[in-house]
């Protein structure tokens, strides 16, 4: 059975590849190419009514900023060193007075830096939990994601999304907002798993970054430049994100229900950032886009 593209609408694609919900419920799902785009994506999606369950876990950790154990703490200290690095991918070149919307924002960790660093921040989260601790923390209104459409045009000089979009069930939809509300020469950074890395390709359906069915999108370089080809954002770079091999890898390992899980977590993701070294095809990928007002969306 063909299934209609959340982008192109083409029912010209296959299955992939069949998997579990292998972090919470343990469902069966399958992921779908599309023979178009190019883009990969869920089946079944879950309706908007659905999706929340599948977010109801006390494991769940990018949210959850309490949780003890190795895995959380070494998540929580890479993160860190992530905001750092993300923020300087963000703003490289940017003169100051920037002004700074960060869409699936969370507990707000990204942009306390953002705000730390003189920008004027704006964040949208779904989760009603993370938004109450980001607004506590950043001491200002976290907006809901039905609140994009009341934002004014051209807003903003950065909108950054780390590994957000491949949640989204509406891709044109927000790829319609996403240049609405950039400034002319603003800047899109899109963070994203790559399961064309190494890390993908050994783990298979255990794969963590696959994620379904919170996970609805999945992207490579390809199906992201056909996506955005014909709106008025250019891709302009990509940079890697080296530390999500690592616990991306780790869970991978959990899932696979191997011994040792973190050791083994840590080598896999050392190999695949080596592998990635020469084919450029890392877990993560940040692709950074600037808006240029020559092109017609």
């Amino acid at each position: 059975m063909n299934h209609k593209c959340p982008w192109c609408e083409s029912e010209n694609n296959f299955s992939f590849l069949k998997l579990k919900d292998y972090f919470l419920s343990q469902e069966d799902f399958e992921i779908y190419e599309c023979k178009d785009c190019k883009l990969l994506f869920t089946v079944p999606c879950p309706t908007p009514s659905e999706i929340g369950k599948y977010y109801k876990s006390e494991e769940y950790l990018s949210h959850n900023e309490e949780k003890k154990g190795l895995v959380p703490t070494i998540y929580n200290f890479v993160k860190k060193i992530n905001i750092k690095n993300k923020f300087k991918i963000a703003t490289d070149g940017i003169s100051s007075d920037i002004s700074l919307l960060d869409i699936g924002c969370g507990v707000g960790d990204f942009l306390l830096h953002a705000k730390n660093n003189s920008c004027k921040i704006t964040g949208i989260e779904p989760s009603e939990d993370a938004r109450e601790i980001a607004e506590k923390k950043l001491d200002t209104q976290i907006l809901s994601p039905e609140e994009l459409q009341n934002i004014p045009d051209e807003s903003f000089d950065i909108i950054t999304m780390w590994h957000v979009l491949e949640h989204v069930a509406n891709l044109k939809e927000e790829i319609y907002h996403l240049q609405r509300l950039l400034k002319k020469n603003g800047r899109l950074i899109l963070a994203l798993p790559n399961y064309k890395s190494y890390d993908a390709e050994y783990y298979k359906d255990k794969w963590a970054a696959y994620d379904v069915p919170r996970h609805i999108n999945h992207f490579s370089e390809e199906s992201i430049r056909n996506i955005f080809k014909e709106t008025n954002v250019q891709l302009i770079d990509i940079k890697p994100l080296k530390w999500d091999s690592y616990y991306i890898s780790m869970l991978s390992e959990k899932y696979c229900k191997h011994n040792l899980s973190f050791v083994k977590g840590v080598v896999r993701g050392w190999k695949s950032n080596i592998k990635a070294n020469k084919t450029g095809q890392y877990s993560s990928l940040v692709y950074i886009f600037e808006k240029s007002n020559d092109i017609n969306a």
